[in-house]
């Protein structure tokens, strides 16, 4: 008799860890605000759960009950607890009665992906807890989930000694995945992990770059009050010889090809099925102009990260090939970092950002964005020919309904009211053949308006504009939720857009990833949840479950 996912997570019983930390659910009260903002390492995570320590995986007892479960009902122990369509009715959590929900069997299949926890792999790179690991894997492929997501991070693999490289820990991961049949997507982490409120893993940048930084600190990128952030490397050195005789993107280039040398078999073999490339803070296209070390809440504008020496020669020899030397300057009248629009001279409606010297200086701005991802993107496609990349952009969505969309504008994405700041990223993703992955798809426009009013943020205002410039080039769109996501609401939200409604062109999502296996997600009911999700994102049937919930 096969036993369903859900049975299989009741015979584990309680998940002990090894470490202690905090997590909470999502709250349903409104009266606590919870700013709904991608802050985390290499992306979107949230404030209370954002990294995972390793160790946390299933006790040993619990992965004994599990499978002696397994053996009992006469399944083979090398095999995966296969998964039921039927769920009983004492497994199912009472809840309010809901409007009709769309169906989505027959739909396109979306592959799903987990995200690792971020300090799965030590600083000395090796894989902590493996056992634990293959253990939860065995859930996720229980229920189909297609692959996972890891982040190799530069700080680990090449921590010592330019170009001194070690995989090893990754090796081991990858093995444990391809053993399993599961899917790789790997990131190319080229930036610190931690610094975040509720962050408890820290992996800076390489040792070496930041004794760089140290004697060089225009190596990072700047605010106006001369505070650095070692998030990640200034743009402003992508050409500039200043690593120890190489460049930053001839750094990465390296970085690159030899993960690519390091797993040549794990590609020959299909198993990694993407690379998403890390070109910013968070791993993401964008400046790291919200950086909560510096002050920055939520819903604060943000400030412009342009002031060191490398970025500000490039000002302004822009300013001289325009013949207005004077221009060679960030804004003096763009507030701070938790400014409002309104109280600034050049967010303001009928601001200096719409100026000749405010279009001037955002076209410049967001043009050093567009040229770093081409850049690197250009060297990854050479390190990784024949396998999909992607890049990933930030959801940021505060603002959004204000005519200068200020906080797009100090991350780097040139969208007042008045013009498509995101057609041009999509335009270089398309010369490199590159997807875009993008962010905050379960966001609610209403629940930011109740939540959080004075932020004008829409959510689905942006992912409709961001999907739609993407798709307009016809690059594949991925995306991956903006905080962890554990209820029925949420998870339709991400399909309505995963599979837009009577879309005339058929388009939809090509993959989505989910922020982050945690031990919130194991619980029994959040799992049913997902393991529910993940159907009807692959479009399978998921047979009467409305009606259970109505009995209850």
């Amino acid at each position: 008799m096969a036993i369903s996912s859900i049975q299989f997570l009741h015979s584990l019983g309680p998940f002990n860890a090894s470490f202690t930390t905090t997590t909470t659910t999502a709250s349903s009260s409104k009266n606590t605000k919870t700013p709904r903002v991608s802050l985390g390492f290499r992306g979107s995570v949230d404030f209370n759960m954002c990294s995972l320590s390793p160790g946390f995986f299933v006790s040993s007892s619990a992965r004994s009950r599990a499978w002696a479960l397994v053996r009992d009902r006469g399944e083979k122990t090398e095999d995966y607890p296969p998964v039921t369509d039927s769920v009983d009715d004492d497994q199912v959590v009472s809840t309010p009665q809901k409007l009709q929900e769309r169906d989505f069997t027959d739909t396109p299949y979306v592959p799903i992906y987990v995200m690792l926890p971020l300090g799965v792999v030590s600083m000395n790179c090796e894989l902590l807890d493996p056992e634990g690991l293959m253990d939860q894997l065995r859930i996720l492929k229980s229920v189909n989930v297609d692959g996972v997501m890891i982040d190799c991070w530069w700080g680990i693999v090449e921590a010592n000694a330019p170009q001194v490289y070690n995989w090893s820990g990754y090796r081991r991961l990858f093995q444990i995945v391809r053993d399993l049949k599961l899917k790789l997507q790997v990131v190319m982490s080229f930036h610190e992990c931690g610094g975040n409120v509720g962050d408890d893993v820290h992996i800076p940048l390489p040792r070496w770059v930041t004794e760089i930084g140290q004697s060089n600190p225009d190596v990072y990128f700047t605010d106006r009050d001369g505070r650095r952030n070692s998030d990640c490397l200034s743009w402003g050195i992508d050409k500039e010889r200043v690593l120890k005789g190489r460049t930053a993107v001839e750094v990465y280039f390296d970085y690159m090809r030899s993960f690519r040398v390091e797993f040549d078999e794990f590609f020959e073999d299909k198993i990694i099925s993407e690379i998403e490339v890390g070109l910013g803070p968070c791993g993401e296209l964008r400046y790291p102009s919200y950086p909560a070390k510096h002050g920055w809440k939520y819903p604060g504008i943000g400030e412009f990260q342009c002031y060191d020496k490398y970025l500000m020669k490039s000002l302004t020899k822009a300013a001289e090939a325009r013949g207005h030397l004077f221009w060679a300057r960030g804004p003096d009248n763009a507030g701070s970092y938790n400014s409002t629009p309104h109280e600034t001279g050049f967010f303001c409606d009928g601001g200096e950002y719409d100026s000749y010297y405010g279009k001037f200086f955002l076209n410049w701005y967001s043009q050093v964005l567009v040229d770093h991802g081409d850049r690197v993107l250009a060297l990854a496609n050479l390190a990784f020919e024949g396998t999909c990349i992607a890049s990933k952009v930030s959801g940021i969505h505060w603002w959004y309904k204000t005519a200068s969309h200020a906080a797009e504008l100090t991350a780097g994405f040139y969208n007042p009211a008045n013009r498509d700041g995101y057609a041009p990223i999509a335009a270089m993703l398309k010369k490199h053949g590159a997807a875009l992955n993008f962010t905050c798809v379960e966001l609610r426009t209403l629940d930011q308006h109740e939540d959080f009013p004075e932020a004008l943020a829409d959510p689905e205002g942006l992912v409709w504009q961001v999907l739609n410039a993407a798709w307009d080039v016809c690059i594949p769109v991925a995306s991956e939720n903006a905080l962890p996501c554990y209820d029925r609401e949420g998870y339709n939200k991400i399909l309505e857009n995963a599979k837009p409604l009577n879309d005339p062109d058929g388009r939809h999502l090509s993959a989505f990833t989910y922020l982050r296996l945690s031990l919130v997600l194991m619980e029994s009911h959040n799992f049913m949840e997902f393991e529910r999700f993940v159907k009807r994102m692959h479009g399978k049937l998921y047979p009467v479950v409305s009606l259970l919930f109505e009995r209850h």
